[in-house]
Parts: C-alpha cells; sequence; structure tokens
C-alpha cells in the first residue's frame, strides 16, 4: 500500500535516516503533488512493490520543495518537474543523474463567463497580458512548486509582474494543485493547472479549459538518485532499482496505461 509522508511527521518520527530493514525494505521519493492527487502514483507503484518487494513511501510536495527536502538528504529519489532546477541539482552534486520519465502538458483553466477574453487563445503570454489588463481573478499556487515556476515564467516572458497585484486580482494560495482548483473554482477564477491533475479534479465549478496547446505550456518530469556521497544514508541501490523499473518497459508501459475516464494523462519518454 503506497503512504504519503509530510517532511515535518517524518523528521519527528525519525524515519528519513533509519535504515530498511530485511524485513521491510523501502525507499522515500520526494514527488511532487501532481504525480499523486492525480492518481498516478497509486496505479503505478503496486506493480514495482509487487515485483520488487520493495515499499515506496512518497512525499508529495511542490517541487521546490521537494527538491530541498532531497538537499537536507531526507529521502532516495526525486521525481519533480522542473528542468532547470533539477539539471542545478545534478550540476551542485546533490543529485547523480536526471534521466526524462514522462511529460504532459499545462493549462489555463478559468471561469465560463471569461471576463478576460481568452477562451481559444493560441498565445499563452497574450492570455496571461488579457488576465493582467482585465485584473480579472487569478489564482496562483505560489509554493515553488514545478507549476508555479512555469506561471512566474509566463508572466516574466509577458513583461508582468504579479507580485505587485498580489492580494487584489492576484491571488497566492500557498497550496497544492487541487486546493488551488478549488480557490480559484470557489472565487470563478483563472489559474494554470497540469492537466493529469485537472482530469481528476471533481470540483469544477464554472471552470473549463480556456487555453491549451502553447509550445510553451509542455510538461516534462525527471526522476534523480540522490547522491549517496552526500548522504551516505541515501539507498542508492534500492533507489536506483526504482529509477530503472521507472524508465524501463515495465514503468513506462504502467505510466502509459493510466487513463482517466479514457483519456491518457502522462506520456512516457525515458530514453
Amino acid at each position: 500500500m503506497i503512504r504519503s509522508y509530510f517532511s515535518a511527521a517524518l523528521m519527528v518520527l525519525g524515519l528519513w535516516a533509519a535504515p530498511a530493514s530485511a524485513e521491510e525494505p523501502f525507499i522515500i521519493v520526494q514527488s511532487t503533488t501532481s504525480t499523486q492527487n492525480s492518481g498516478l502514483l497509486d496505479y503505478i507503484l503496486p506493480g514495482f512493490e509487487a515485483e520488487s518487494g520493495i515499499d515506496v513511501r512518497v512525499v508529495a510536495v511542490g517541487t521546490g520543495q521537494a527538491i530541498r527536502n532531497a538537499i537536507n538528504g531526507d529521502g532516495d529519489v526525486l521525481l519533480v518537474h522542473a528542468r532547470p532546477a533539477e539539471e542545478q541539482f545534478v550540476a551542485d552534486g546533490w543529485g547523480v543523474e536526471r534521466q526524462d520519465v514522462m511529460y504532459n502538458d499545462f493549462v489555463l483553466v478559468g471561469p465560463a463567463a471569461d471576463p478576460a477574453g481568452v477562451r481559444g487563445e493560441a498565445d499563452i503570454l497574450a492570455a496571461f497580458s488579457a488576465i493582467s489588463e482585465a485584473q480579472a481573478p487569478f489564482a496562483s499556487r505560489g509554493d515553488d512548486s514545478g507549476t508555479h515556476k512555469a506561471e512566474l515564467g509566463h508572466w516574466g516572458a509577458a513583461g508582468i509582474d504579479p507580485s505587485t497585484a498580489s492580494g487584489t486580482w492576484y491571488r497566492e494560495t500557498g497550496s497544492g494543485m487541487g486546493a488551488t482548483l478549488n480557490v480559484a473554482s470557489g472565487m470563478d477564477a483563472y489559474a494554470l493547472t497540469d492537466r493529469a491533475t485537472w482530469l481528476s479534479f471533481g470540483n469544477r465549478g464554472t471552470l473549463e479549459i480556456l487555453v491549451e496547446g502553447d509550445p510553451r505550456l509542455f510538461n516534462q518530469y525527471g526522476v534523480i538518485l540522490v547522491n549517496p556521497d552526500k548522504h551516505p544514508a541515501v539507498r542508492a541501490t534500492a533507489g536506483q532499482r526504482f529509477i530503472d523499473w521507472l524508465t524501463g518497459p515495465d514503468g513506462q508501459a504502467a505510466i502509459a496505461s493510466y487513463k482517466l475516464d479514457g483519456e491518457q494523462l502522462f506520456f512516457p519518454n525515458a530514453k
């Protein structure tokens, strides 16, 4: 059975550095809320656990927090979606090697009334500019996650600093994707979300996908083994076995087969 752990609880329980016993080998995977909220990990991990006998314990947080946790040695494997930050993590010696795993895309959702008039817009930067000009409500994760990093990149590329409107039309939730979508639904706000979380999200209210398909909305996921030279407690053998499975035929097939209402949520692309 897959279990999710939050950082504070694990530190209190002293599980971060606890060696895996012969009776219960396990690894800790620092991952994103999107892989957990979408149901992907609940779907694919039992296959690996049955094959390997290794229990996978997932810490589902924003990408920025997941990377900070891994830098602290609080985990064995990193599975996130912010490639520049992942590559910096490896370049700084905290990770052994970064590998592509899968991709999907981001979408801009918003109220059916669409006060900024962005429905069908092919350019995400033009859509963000229109939202800013209309001062239409926008719910941001505001949590340094991969989605938040992507959102800020689009604002910056559009020449807009949304922080100047913080607390007015621009609302930072400091929460995961599901919670942020709940806020957006409650206040009829726009939000940038990964498609997988959107497809698995039930409390949509009037929200619908308004902008999609811009190549800038591509969303790549990567996996990295935390460097045991930096943190000797890292379960390197078990962690690498998980990475090999995830990027190998069985893991890639499991990712491809995960669907909701017949729609594929993630597309494997390990090399």
